[in-house]
């Protein structure tokens, strides 16, 4: 299984390496796990096809396994089977650049649970932190230049 939940494995057309570095917060992770043919199943089918390698740190990973098994999102999403979370997070890991080590460089007193996603925004020096956080996104109108914040498109 691939991260879009297609057995299908859709070759990249160029040669080349990707070009796109990005974090995704959680419910990014969430959605696409949860509704494959949203707009955020296109950006993970964009890490399938090697247009986008995505950066995660353990603490992203530890939170994304608990978020995908939490009662309550399991009840709101029933796809979600110990089955599909199993091979969602198989293909996750396998696709992901793992950072270990990431340092507190930004303190968000506004929402100290959005640190580890901007530290290693900042960190893996990725163009994009793809988020639909409203505290995320706030910061794409303070000038910073070392990374751009985008919202996942549509629903």
């Amino acid at each position: 299984m691939n991260l879009t939940g297609s057995d299908v494995r859709v070759e990249s057309m160029s040669p080349d390496p990707p070009k796109i570095r990005a974090v995704f917060d959680c419910m990014v992770f969430l959605q696409g796990a949860a509704r494959r043919e949203s707009a955020v199943g296109a950006c993970l089918l964009l890490v399938e096809l090697d247009a986008i390698e995505f950066c995660v740190s353990e603490e992203i990973l530890a939170e994304v396994r608990d978020v995908l098994a939490r009662p309550r999102v399991r009840q709101r999403f029933p796809a979600l089977t110990d089955q599909i979370v199993d091979r969602f997070l198989v293909a996750l890991e396998k696709r992901a650049i793992v950072v270990s080590a990431v340092p507190r460089i930004f303190q968000f007193d506004r929402d100290p649970k959005d640190e580890p996603y901007i530290n290693l925004a900042i960190t893996a020096r990725v163009s994009y932190l793809v988020s639909r956080d409203n505290d995320i996104l706030d910061l794409a109108n303070v000038a910073t230049p070392r990374w751009k914040t985008s919202s996942a498109a549509g629903s």
